[in-house]
C-alpha cells in the first residue's frame, strides 16, 4: 500500500484542526451569536463544538401547548433543564444547557413564574427565561378566606390590584344567576391557585374568581345542593361554615350532615366561625377563643342566636365543602366537638348528653 506523503498528511490534519478550531467555531457565532467572556479558551472550543453537534435541535420547535412554569429560587440550571424537557417545553435538556453556558445565560435565569408559548425553540426558553419581572403571576386564594383576606395578600401579590379597589369590587354582586339578590360576592371567589397577568387589576380579578366558581358549578353539583332542599347561595353559605369548622378534609361530610340534621329539625346551627364573622375586624378576622360575650354578639349572622342559616356566606368554602353540602354523609348526628388530642379531627354525636361528655378535661 502507498503511503501519503508527509506534506499531505500535515496539510490534511492542518484542514481538520482549522475546520475544528476555526470554521465551527466562526460557524456557531453566526447562527447563536458571541461566547460568554467566562469561558476559558478550552470551554470556548468544547462548547462550540457541542451547539454545533446540536445545531437543528436548538431552533426546532417544541410540540408543547400553552404552559405555566415556576423557577423556585436558587434552583439550578441543571434541575430547571431536566424539568423543562420533563413538560416537554423543551426538546433536549443537554442542548439547553449547552446553549446556556455558551451564551452566559445560565447565570441569569429568573426565578418566578413564566409561561410559555406553544413552539418555542431552546433558544426562545432560554432568552424567555432572562425577564426578571415576568408577565404572569401565582396567585392563591386561601379556602375559608373572607374577602379582606384575600385583599390583604393583594400588595405582595405582584397584581395591580390593590386592596381598596379589590374590596369594592368584591361587595358589588356580579351579574351571575347565583348572586342574584346577594349583597357582595363573599363566599363565590373561588379558593385556587391563578395564574394571572400582572397588570389584572381589581375588577377583573374578582371576576376571574367568580368564573371560575361558575366554572366548576356542573349540573351534578347542583343536583346536589337540590337534594339537600338548598338554592345554590344557601349551599355556598353552609359549605362556608363547613369550610370554617373543619381542619381534615375527609371530616367535611360528616359536618355538614350535623348541620342539615340541625336545619331540618329547626335547631339553631350554633356554630363558633359565624360569631367570629360577625366580630372580626382588621387584624383578627377570626378571633378565638370565643367568650360568653361574643356569643351574646347581636348579629343576624350569630348563629347562637337565630335560627337557620346566616343570611350570606360567612367564608370562600373550597370545592371540598360544596362536595360536601352537595352529598353529606348519612348521620343521625345533631353535635360535634373537638378532640382533645390535637389531630384537628372531632368527636360526632347524637344526643346532648354524649356531646357533653366528649367535653375535653
Amino acid at each position: 500500500m502507498r503511503r501519503l506523503p508527509l506534506t499531505l498528511l500535515a496539510l490534511a490534519l492542518l484542514f481538520v484542526l482549522g475546520y475544528v478550531f476555526i470554521f465551527i467555531p466562526g460557524q456557531v457565532e453566526r447562527n447563536y451569536g458571541h461566547a460568554s467572556p467566562r469561558l476559558s479558551l478550552g470551554q470556548y472550543y468544547q462548547y462550540s463544538l457541542r451547539l454545533f453537534w446540536h445545531d437543528g435541535l436548538l431552533t426546532a420547535p417544541s410540540r408543547a401547548s400553552n404552559q405555566f412554569f415556576i423557577v423556585q429560587e436558587g434552583e439550578s440550571p441543571i434541575a430547571i433543564a431536566d424539568r423543562l424537557e420533563a413538560t416537554g417545553i423543551i426538546l433536549d435538556a443537554d442542548a439547553f444547557l449547552d446553549y446556556l453556558i455558551y451564551t452566559g445565560l445560565d447565570t441569569s435565569l429568573q426565578s418566578g413564574n413564566h409561561h410559555f408559548d406553544p413552539n418555542l425553540s431552546i433558544i426562545d426558553v432560554a432568552r424567555a427565561m432572562q425577564d426578571a419581572s415576568p408577565t404572569d403571576v401565582t396567585f392563591i386564594v386561601l379556602p375559608g378566606w373572607r374577602m379582606e383576606e384575600i385583599a390583604a395578600s393583594l400588595p405582595t401579590s405582584g397584581l395591580d390590584a390593590t386592596p381598596d379597589a379589590f374590596l369594592s369590587a368584591a361587595r358589588t354582586p356580579a351579574n351571575f344567576p347565583f348572586l342574584e339578590g346577594a349583597s357582595t360576592n363573599e363566599g363565590f371567589l373561588l379558593p385556587d391557585v391563578y395564574i394571572l397577568p400582572r397588570v389584572t387589576d381589581a375588577d377583573a380579578l374578582v371576576e376571574t374568581l367568580i368564573r371560575n366558581f361558575a366554572n366548576h358549578l356542573t349540573p351534578e353539583l347542583e343536583a346536589g345542593f337540590s337534594n339537600q332542599g338548598l338554592t345554590v347561595y344557601q349551599a355556598v353559605t353552609l359549605a362556608s361554615l363547613v369550610e370554617r369548622e373543619s381542619i381534615i378534609t375527609d371530616e367535611m361530610p360528616l359536618i355538614a350532615s350535623v348541620f342539615l340534621n340541625r336545619i331540618n329539625y329547626g335547631w339553631k346551627l350554633d356554630s363558633d366561625p359565624t360569631v367570629q364573622y360577625a366580630i372580626g375586624f382588621d387584624g383578627n378576622w377570626w378571633p378565638n377563643p370565643l367568650s360568653s360575650f361574643d356569643l351574646d354578639f347581636d348579629s343576624p349572622y350569630n348563629t347562637y342566636l337565630y335560627t337557620g342559616l346566616p343570611p350570606a356566606p360567612i367564608s370562600n368554602p373550597s370545592m371540598d365543602a360544596l362536595r360536601a353540602v352537595a352529598n353529606p354523609a348519612v348521620t343521625d348526628y345533631f353535635f360535634f366537638r373537638a378532640k382533645c388530642d390535637g389531630s384537628g379531627l372531632h368527636n360526632f354525636s347524637v344526643t346532648l348528653e354524649e356531646h357533653i361528655n366528649n367535653e375535653c378535661p
